[in-house]
């Protein structure tokens, strides 16, 4: 008797909204944080730093909504990639899942510093504290992240529908987010560098996610 046997677990419309998102995710962190924000930041000079949020107020705050929907997005991201991956291993894709929600949780917890920065500039080196705070704690809550992509590049391996490269990219990047981690931890002033280099995995993800959800629906093949 012929047995079936799935060729890629999820809807390419699941694949699409997850490859997306995470699309989605790259733009707003990125014109959120370095496009509206870091240009509004002089670091070492929180007199100057305070008069130019203080003179593109509304630049600032949108700076910060962009983070915000960042992180929302994080949280579908996550169940896309459960569903994709629990056939693999129910356990450890859950548990990735979380990985990837707990961090969402932490990059808030760090965006609620920027938010409050608009109501310190009266003492700018209470703005520049919360802002220093941001970069505390979302780079430690990249650890999280790590260990979420790590999962995934492993679970991604051991299935027979995501490319060994692909899987083995994601978890080279998820390696390098947590050195960022670590380091940010015990050196101080620490600036997060190794993710720059080994970031490609994440952009392949999105590229493949994209790239299933556009061709025909999954099927199931006779083994």
């Amino acid at each position: 008797m012929a047995s079936q046997k799935l060729t890629y677990p999820i809807s390419r419309t699941a694949s699409w909204i997850g490859g997306v998102a995470l699309l989605l995710i790259a733009i707003l962190a990125g014109a959120g944080y370095f496009g509206a924000l870091a240009p509004l930041i002089t670091n070492g000079d929180a007199t100057k730093t305070a008069a130019g949020i203080a003179e593109s107020g509304a630049q600032f705050r949108l700076g910060v909504l962009c983070m915000v929907l960042a992180a929302i997005l994080d949280v579908i991201v996550a169940a896309v990639l459960l569903a994709m991956l629990e056939p693999v291993n129910r356990i450890l894709s859950t548990t990735a899942a979380w990985f990837r929600i707990a961090y969402s949780a932490v990059f808030l917890v760090a965006i609620t510093q920027l938010a409050i920065v608009p109501t310190l500039l009266g003492d700018p080196q209470s703005a520049m504290n919360a802002i220093e705070s941001y970069n505390i704690i979302w780079q430690t809550g990249l650890i999280l992240f790590a260990i979420h992509l790590f999962l995934v590049g492993y679970l991604g391996f051991r299935s027979e529908f995501m490319p060994k490269v692909l899987a083995a990219l994601i978890a080279i990047a998820g390696i390098g987010y947590l050195v960022d981690g670590i380091g940010t931890i015990l050196v101080a002033d620490y600036t997060p560098t190794v993710s720059t280099f080994t970031f490609i995995g994440e952009v392949a993800l999105i590229g493949w996610l994209i790239w299933k959800g556009s061709r025909k629906r999954a099927t199931t093949n006779a083994a």
